[in-house]
């Protein structure tokens, strides 16, 4: 039946303590996907997935369900994505006798994304039949030029590529790190967000920025801005 939300938001963040609930520009970051999942329509359930009582009854009051505290096996720091999302999957499936058909796993840390942004991947994944969706971003120099430094010294790593003209190389991209649209049998069964039937909704470098620590959160609030 339908799509569930998942929102992963342990409470053991290391490098930026508690990051899942600091506040950003006025309220909990968390908040900002809590409501994004709601506004956009798509959804019988946004719930998150957390290991900590603050971090549940903070997701309550912004209106996501906690049914049930993650297990700690998946709340170190070695736990995946898909494990995330298989935990919760099979819980509802056997403990609350509820399926749904497609799952969006959408990061506590990803205040750009939007309701429209959320309906627009999972068109995509709708019209395309693809097994996963997620964001992607133009790597801003090509890749096809990368330089490896080694003791010092400065190397191209695919020298072929030293005088082709940038126009003429593939453009080449890299995950958002916001969300991902999954067809819940297909990533069951695959266990992976990246299959060979894999599709990307490509957005611009300033609606993502990843937040690993204290100058990423400034940038973050910066862009924010902007925006």
């Amino acid at each position: 039946m339908g799509n569930i939300c998942i929102i992963p938001a342990r409470g053991g963040s290391k490098r930026i303590p508690r990051k899942n609930i600091k506040p950003f520009l006025g309220k909990p970051i968390i908040a900002y996907s809590i409501e994004a999942a709601l506004q956009s329509g798509l959804f019988e359930e946004v719930m998150v997935s957390t290991d900590d009582e603050e971090i549940a009854k903070i997701a309550k009051q912004y209106g996501a369900n906690v049914p049930f505290l993650r297990s700690a096996k998946n709340s170190d720091d070695f736990a995946t994505t898909f494990d995330v999302i298989e935990e919760v999957v099979l819980k509802y499936k056997e403990v609350l006798n509820t399926q749904f058909d497609s799952v969006c796993c959408l990061y506590s840390c990803a205040p750009f994304v939007t309701g429209e942004t959320l309906k627009l991947a999972y068109q995509e994944l709708e019209n395309k039949q693809f097994d996963t969706v997620f964001p992607v971003i133009a790597f801003s120099f090509p890749i096809q030029r990368a330089l490896s430094k080694i003791e010092g010294k400065i190397t191209m790593i695919d020298e072929k590529n030293l005088t082709v003209r940038s126009q003429d190389l593939e453009e080449t991209y890299h995950d958002a790190g916001q969300f991902y649209w999954c067809k819940t049998d297909k990533l069951l069964k695959s266990k992976r967000l990246l299959t060979n039937n894999t599709g990307g909704i490509q957005i611009s470098e300033l609606k993502a920025q990843d937040i690993d620590t204290e100058t990423d959160w400034k940038l973050a609030e910066l862009k924010y801005q902007m925006k």
